[in-house]
């Protein structure tokens, strides 16, 4: 089983190495449209033990060079650490360039922010490496400026989003426990899912306060009961693969499955590692997904 585990990056006066963590939402509600076309949403934000490698160092020449272990992935403008190296440059005005090494282990656009993650690990290293003295508050501002999840992925842990996702509330930490992420051959637009899902009076609401309440109460029986996806309404009638793997999690022994953010990603939570084995195992041979991980909870802020 692939199972990677998280620890403080390493630096010196001119590089760093930093683990960016992906997220799973325990809980996510849209309350409504807003006039500017993005939603309000009430979430329930969790980071865990999958991580891609961010390497940062100094570089004379001016410039932002990236590097990555996928081919697919843009090294330019259109890359959320490129833009984050840039505006911290612009920001702060600093002369010398940077040389980024983006070691891809998060699937792609698969609802586990791993481009936000990336984003805040740029933030985070740079401020060290320049020694620029930015608290992590000031650092949650700018990464808000690039997306809605790289506040909390600078903050890390276990927090209630609200807003757009930026009005972050720590939460204790959650109890730990194994956890087991599947992303199906599917790739989902985070676009497409919110043009397309229907707000009604007799749409049903996730429990948002009863999963926070439950975190409170280190009940992890109590999360998984609660847990729901809104957005779920709208992924899973298209891609059904998802509800069939969060079937599979659900009769091998997980508490309860759900998509993550806007999938297609499906994460269930587990009692005990012979139980998450199992899951492992046989969605492993069922030839539902594409990528497979064990993992765990991770509360440490940063």
């Amino acid at each position: 089983m692939k199972k990677k585990v998280a620890s403080h990056g390493k630096t010196n006066s001119d590089e760093i190495s930093l683990k960016a963590l992906a997220k799973i939402n325990l809980g996510l509600d849209v309350i409504g449209k807003r006039e500017d076309g993005y939603h309000d949403v009430r979430m329930i934000m969790q980071t865990i033990h999958l991580y891609d490698r961010v390497e940062i160092k100094k570089i004379k020449s001016p410039v932002i060079r990236v590097e990555t272990n996928l081919y697919y992935l843009p090294i330019n403008e259109d890359n959320l650490v490129y833009k984050a190296a840039k505006l911290m440059r612009d920001e702060f005005d600093i002369k010398e360039g940077v040389r980024i090494v983006l070691q891809k282990f998060i699937p792609v656009a698969a609802g586990l922010a791993g481009g936000s993650s990336d984003a805040a690990a740029v933030l985070v290293g740079m401020n060290r490496i320049f020694q620029l003295g930015l608290k992590q508050e000031k650092l949650m501002e700018l990464g808000l400026r690039l997306g809605a999840d790289i506040p909390f992925c600078v903050m890390r842990g276990t927090a209630l989003a609200e807003g757009v996702g930026e009005i972050l509330t720590p939460l204790p930490p959650m109890p730990k426990c194994p956890v087991l992420i599947a992303k199906p051959p599917v790739s989902v637009s985070t676009k497409f899912v919110y043009e397309n899902l229907r707000l009604t009076e007799s749409t049903k609401h996730p429990r948002i306060d009863a999963i926070a309440d439950a975190i409170k109460k280190k009940n992890l029986k109590e999360i998984a009961m609660n847990m729901g996806n809104i957005l779920e309404t709208v992924t899973v009638p298209k891609y059904p693969v998802i509800e069939e793997i969060k079937k599979v999690m659900k009769e091998n022994g997980a508490l309860n499955a759900m998509m993550s953010g806007s999938g297609p990603t499906v994460f269930g939570l587990f009692q005990s590692e012979k139980d998450v084995r199992r899951a492992y195992d046989t969605l492993k041979q069922s030839g539902l997904t594409k990528n497979l991980y064990t993992s765990d909870i991770h509360n440490n802020r940063r």
